[in-house]
Order: structure tokens, then sequence, then C-alpha cells
């Protein structure tokens, strides 16, 4: 319970001032709220401190405990435990609180304990456990497989989730809740405390860390400290020269050379490694002289290489790095003044974090270039300021109910000291995500990990747990609990190979299925370097340096992003805002495309907010319907597919689709009736489910959703270090088991859970009906253009790149550009 009087907190503020610092309001009121027992979160922006408003407290906690003696004991146990999504950031935090414990004179250990640590540095650790734990929820997992694990928690005062709103909306944010849900009841007076960015449901974000903690005194702390972000787009000078498609953007590349001159350092993101790869290598070309101050940085090159760019970054050694999401988190850059968005990030929050990269300190104005790869990314562009200057940001759905990830845990428990069940579920039932987990899942739950379910029974590998003459349910295969701890976690990419040179140097990993198109002598580009692939041998891509400067660049599936909800209402909006007229306010971004709205409305028409607009024209290839929901890829993937089978309960007719952030296209080659199916409202919400499992093949994409979920409930095993299992062989396995499940037990849990995935994650069920109940109340506004329009453009091509050479594709871009102007 809260405490009468204020807690002491001026011994911090005695260190803040040695550093020359003022602490800010939020971090003395956080530092009272922990150490007057609460639980809570810390929302505030990146730059400004977070790091300080809880770890200083914990070491507060343990002055106020120990006030004679604290700077003379050692060897105290572990006190707490904070979790980072990303190895990057465990470094920066590491140093921190390094720092503060030498100020404060504490005898306090600091230490991480990641996927990169080594085994003599975990040796050590088992002897003699830190204070103050950085780990990841993998490694945090992996702690829980020890013997006698509840020794090792035995002095633990807090856990601290930090980024939480990055793991909000993952599996790995159920392996924390799984995680405390043991800790809680090893220690019921822990504490709970997460640290994260603005998002939309920030209430739920703390539901979903808590647990039944949210029952106890809890707080949210926020930061009155508005972070000042500037947003200028790279305008293209003409539009009408402007690509109206396409994703790289390389035509405005001669306008980013002098801001990375005028700039101390700079980040330059995009959304996929190989735009990465791509954008390095054309800066280079058009900016030799930047050769040696400039880097990549992605997720596939190697550990050693990102750090020596991070460490170069934050030294002030590097004139620019070219980069994707690896570096969107928390990592102190000082250095980076500017920041440029290759592209449209496809969300808000997003677009902020990768914004606050740049004037990483309190006070200081974060800078953001946006540069469009086409022309309807303006309205992106202008998009993003109004939902910035309107506090406009997504919110994360979070998984429930992932029975993969609760299988893996209870292995986890089982390798270990082994479970009591009934203890187990009271503790799982804790959880936000397991809280309605019923007696009859929970009993096919402990029956799958000991017998293999009524599918499985037959083979020994899935009867993973014995239950002993206690009813204690243990695992003791040594073979299986050496597999399971390797198998630990819930990120799962597809199968790649180690790229190394002939010489022997490392460079990264490259996925599998891009490798197995290339033949021995073939150039391709990696970690910034033109390569020529000399032999796959071992699961090992062997390479040299290639003298060709033209080389195919690496695809690594994972694809684009979709647009979020959010951002997709502001694009609506801005839309209907363009069209009614230029004001005196008027974003530069709508200005400049003004002229495209302008054909696009001449040609056929410009949706207002009350307006629904489809187009239906003839070609040589057949009758065309373009629909323009404006609600990102992954919604119409799964409303084209929807909007097509409820047409073709019309007359029978066979579709090829297209599909983009903005719209999608439906072709055959005999008349859509699309008339008929608007006077039938094709767009009503009701029977949304069936109608999608009968319009999609739900059963192709749940068998791909399946392989992630049985490799984490570790159905399939992905081998051993260094001896990978091939992919062909873990598909094979994966799929065999997914058609056992479909044929002889479609209520296995775990089956069940890839259709729901599907339909939540892949296909966005929820907000696919919410589009479709605004759009069956909006005005259809049906037009017959003789030609294609602006809109109808980029969807047309994009149908056209997979079926015409380069050289051909730019040809007939080249006509159908004619034909519009």
């Amino acid at each position: 319970m809260p405490q009468q009087q204020p807690p002491d907190i001026n011994e911090a503020r005695a260190w803040f001032q040695s550093q020359g610092w003022q602490p800010f309001p939020f971090q003395e009121e956080a530092w009272r709220a922990y150490l007057q027992g609460s639980h809570g979160m810390v929302n505030a922006p990146t730059g400004t401190g977070k790091t300080y408003s809880l770890g200083l407290a914990t070491l507060l906690e343990f002055m106020h405990r120990h006030p004679t003696d604290y700077q003379t004991l050692a060897n105290n146990g572990l006190q707490v435990i904070w979790i980072t999504p990303i190895r990057a950031l465990a470094k920066e935090i590491y140093l921190a609180m390094q720092r503060a414990v030498d100020g404060l004179g504490l005898k306090w250990q600091v230490a991480l304990r990641t996927g990169d640590t080594t085994s003599a540095q975990r040796a050590a650790q088992k002897k003699r456990m830190p204070e103050f734990l950085i780990t990841t929820p993998e490694s945090l997992q992996l702690l829980l497989t020890s013997k006698g694990y509840a020794k090792v928690f035995g002095n633990l005062q807090c856990l601290i989730a930090d980024e939480w709103h990055d793991l909000m909306g993952t599996k790995r944010a159920v392996q924390v809740e799984l995680a405390l849900s043991r800790l809680k009841a090893l220690r019921p007076e822990l504490k709970v405390w997460g640290i994260s960015a603005t998002i939309g449901n920030m209430d739920e974000a703390l539901e979903v860390l808590l647990g039944n903690s949210i029952n106890d005194e809890y707080v949210v702390i926020k930061s009155d400290i508005e972070k000042k972000l500037e947003v200028i787009t790279i305008l293209p000078d003409e539009i009408e020269t402007y690509p109206w498609t396409g994703h790289l953007g390389l035509p405005l590349l001669p306008k980013i050379i002098p801001i990375i001159h005028a700039s101390q350092s700079t980040l330059i993101f995009t959304n996929v490694r190989s735009q990465s790869e791509i954008w390095y290598q054309r800066i280079l070309d058009a900016a030799p002289e930047l050769a040696g101050q400039m880097a990549i940085h992605h997720g596939s090159i190697s550990r050693e290489l990102r750090e020596w760019v991070e460490e170069a970054l934050h030294e002030g050694k590097l004139k620019a790095v070219v980069c994707t999401s690896s570096l969107d988190l928390g990592v102190d850059f000082r250095p980076v003044e500017t920041i440029i968005q290759i592209g449209g990030p496809k969300g808000i929050a997003r677009f902020m974090q990768r914004a606050g990269r740049s004037g990483h300190q309190p006070g200081a104005t974060s800078r953001i270039y946006f540069l469009p790869t086409n022309s309807l990314e303006l309205i992106e562009s202008a998009a993003m300021r109004t939902a910035i200057e309107q506090k406009v940001i997504e919110s994360r759905i979070p998984y429930i109910r992932s029975f993969d990830v609760l299988i893996q845990y209870l292995l986890t428990l089982a390798v270990s000291d082994g479970f009591m069940p009934a203890e187990t579920l009271a503790e799982v039932r804790g959880t936000f995500s397991y809280n309605n987990l019923t007696d009859q899942e929970w009993n096919w739950l402990l029956r799958f990990i000991t017998t293999g379910g009524d599918s499985l029974y037959a083979y020994d590998e899935y009867k993973k747990v014995i239950i002993d003459e206690e009813g204690c349910y243990r695992m003791t295969d040594r073979r299986m609990a050496m597999q399971h701890r390797l198998s630990i976690g819930t990120i799962v990419s597809d199968p790649s190979l180690s790229v190394k040179f002939l010489s022997g140097g490392y460079l990264g990993t490259i996925e599998e299925y891009f490798v197995s198109k290339l033949q021995p002598g073939d150039v391709f580009w990696f970690s910034g370097r033109n390569l020529e692939l000399v032999q796959i041998k071992n699961m090992q891509v062997l390479v040299r340096k290639a003298t060709s400067q033209k080389g195919k660049v690496p695809a690594w599936l994972g694809g684009r992003l979709p647009l979020s909800s959010s951002l997709s209402a502001m694009m609506r909006a801005k839309i209907n805002e363009a069209m009614s007229g230029p004001t005196e306010h008027e974003d530069p971004e709508i200005t400049k495309i003004r002229p495209l709205l302008d054909k696009q409305d001449q040609r056929s028409h410009v949706p207002q907010s009350h307006e629904f607009l489809i187009e239906k024209m003839e070609s040589r290839e057949g009758c065309h319907v373009f629909m323009y929901p404006f609600e990102g890829r992954f919604v119409h993937e799964g409303m084209a597919s929807l909007i097509a089978y409820r047409i073709s309960l019309f007359k029978p007719i066979t579709f090829s689709i297209a599909l983009n952030d903005y719209g999608f296209e439906l072709l055959s080659d005999q008349d859509i009736p699309i008339e008929e199916a608007i006077d039938s409202n094709i767009f009503t919400p009701d029977h949304l489910y069936d109608d999608i499992i009968a319009s999609v093949n739900a059963t192709e994409m749940a068998r791909r959703k399946f392989r992630d979920i049985a490799h984490i409930a570790g159905l399939v095993f992905q081998g051993y270090p260094g001896k990978p299992m091939k992919t062909k062989h873990m598909q094979a396995s994966s799929q065999l088991i997914f058609e056992v499940f479909r044929e002889h037990e479609p209520q296995n849990l775990l089956f069940r859970q890839a259709f729901e995935e599907v339909m939540e994650f892949q296909l966005e069920e929820g907000r696919m009906r919410e589009a479709m109940t605004r759009i069956s109340r909006q005005q259809i506004v049906l037009t017959h253009p003789g030609k294609f329009t602006p809109f109808a453009f980029p969807l047309v091509v994009d149908r056209l790149r997979e079926k015409l050479t380069s050289e051909k594709l730019e040809d007939r871009i080249k006509k159908m550009k004619l034909s519009l102007d």
C-alpha cells in the first residue's frame, strides 16, 4: 500500500546534479510511485531519460532498505530484470545503469543476458547472478528451464519491460506475460513496470503487461515533454513526370545528396532490406565521396558489422547509414541530426519512432524528410503530418489464446523442476492472454504434451512430458530437453544460409529461397558489397568480391508493410479536403499532386468522404473493375477475394486480382456484372466470416501459418547449431501434421489457431468488417472511364510487373502514360 509520507528521492536528485542534469517532473513522479510500491507504465518520448525514470528508482529502493551499508553490500542476488526487445538497445541500457550504480557507490553488478552472451558468461552468472539483469523475452524463458530456478529469482524486486509498445502485438509479449505469471507466484510482492511510447490503446497495453496485478495499485506516468517534430517532404519538380507507381523512389535521389552533406549524420530508412541494398549502392554511385563515411544496417548482416555501425554512429564517425527497422528502436545516436524516410512507412507510430532517432536528447527537434516513391504517396505524407499534429496514433492488437506459446511455456516448466497443473492453471489464467482459458482447453493441452493428443499418440517423439507419482508434469528425456532449449522463442524466420567469403570472413545471412535461384558466377548485392556466388556448401553461401557493378538484389520474405487503419482514415480525409478546393493553409503535398487529382476527376471521379468510387472499363485484356477503399493491402487482399466471390454468385466468372494499399482490381475475360452486384449490396458486412472462408483459400493460408505455429509449439525441430534441418523437410513435416489434424482432429487447438491468426492478422477480419460497414453506408459512385485513370494506373502496372520483363514493362508504362496525357 502507498505510504503516507512521500518517499525521499534526494539521492537521485543529487546524482543528477553531479552529472550536470536536472530531473524532469515525470522522472521524479516515477521514482516516488515506484518507491510507494506501485506497478505502472512510463509513457514518454524517445530521448527524454526514460531509462533513469525507472532504473534509478530500483537503486533508490535498495538504498532505502539498507540505509547504512548499501555501499558495502555485494552479491545481493538478482534484484531487477529489465526486458528489452532488441539486443542493440541492451548495451545502451547497460552503460546507463552502470554509470548510475558507480555514481551512487553501490556494489551491484549490471549484466546482459541475450542470444549473444557467451557460454562462459552464462556459467559465471549461474554462480553469481547480477543484481541488475538486462535480457530479452527468450533469454528470460531460458532461465526458467534451469533446475532450481526459484532460487535465482528469490530476491527479485521488479521486472521492467522496455519498449512495451513494440512488444505489444507480438507473441514475444505473450512470453513475457507467461514468465511474469510464474515470477509473481514466486514473488507475490514483485513490482511490474513498463516503458512505452504512445499507442492508441495504452490502457489495454497496461492490462496486458500487468495481468491480474491490474487489481493492485498502479499508475500511468505521462511525460509533459512535447517532442518537436519537423516533417519535410522532398517534392518532385514536376508531378506529371514523376512515377505514378513503384516503391524505390530513385528519381529523387539527387535531392537527398545535399541533405546528407549538410547534416552531421543521417539515417536513411527503407521499409525492406532489398530496398536498403539498392539505395546504398545508388547513393555511392551518385556520391562516391561518401565511400568510407557511409554504411548499411539491417537484420541479415552479421552482428559484428551491425555493432560496428552502431558504435561508429554513436561516436559520430559516419555521415550516413542506410537502414531498415533494425534501427527503429531506442538506441541513442546523438550525432544523428537528420532522418530520411524512403517511401511511406505505412504507420504513424512507426514514422514518429523513426523521426525520434534524430534530436535524441531532451528539447532537441527531430527532423525527418519524407521521400515519396510514387505520386500517391504525397497524399500519405500530408496525412502523416496532420495525424502527428492531431496526436492520432495506432493501437497494437495483442495476441490472445496463442496455444503454441502456451505449449512451449509448459514444456519449459517441465524441463526444469516440473509443474503441478492446478497451480500453473491458476497462474496462467492470471494473464491477459489466457484469462478465459477453459478447463476443457487446459485438459487438452495437458493431454497433448503427454500423449501427442488424439492424432499423434502413436509417435513417441510427441510424448514429451511424463506425470510422476506426485502428479507433477516433467520432461525427463535429455535429448528432448536439449531440443526444447534450442527451440525457445516465437520469432520464426524463413530458413537462412550463412554468407561467407572463400577466405573465411562472415557477412551475414540470406534466405534460402533467394539463393536457390542463383547459379555459380551470378552476382548479387549484399551487405553493401557486390558478391559473386562461388558455391553453396553445407548451408553456407561461399562468395568472392565481384568486379561487375550490376547485380541481383536479395529479396527477403515478409514483403511490404500494410497501411495502418489510422493512416488510411487520414488519407481519405486528405483526399476529401483536397477536393473541397485550394485553401490558404493547404499542405504543399496536396498542392503538388493537385494536377493529378484534377486528371483523375476529369477522367473519372475523386471520391469525397460520403462516397465510394468504383471504375469499370474495357481493354484488350478484358473487363476491369477498380475499387478504392484506401484500407491497406492486407484488408484489400481479403476484400478483393470476398467481392469477387459475391459477384460470382450472380454468374460463374473467373477473376485475376491486383491490389495495393489504395485499392484493388478485378479483371475478367467476361463482362463483370458490377451494376447488379451493387444493387444487391455486395458490401454488406452480414455473413462476412463465412463468405471470407468461402472466397479465399483459407486452408492454404492456414497451412502456411501453421508452419510457424508447429515450430513454436515444438512439433517440428529446426535442427542443432551448425546442422539445421533442410527447409523442405521442415515444410513437409509441418504440412503432414497439418493434414493429419485436418483429416482426423479438426478441433485441435493448434489447427484452429492457424485459421484464427489468418483471419485476425493476415486478412484483418475486424478491420475489414469496419470497412465494409462504412462502404455499405456510403454513396456508390460508378464511372466508366475510357482509359486507365491515375488511381487505376498503379494497380495495372503492379499486375503487369509479374508478367513482363523490366524492359517490356517500361515500354508499356510509357505507352499507358501517353494515353493518359
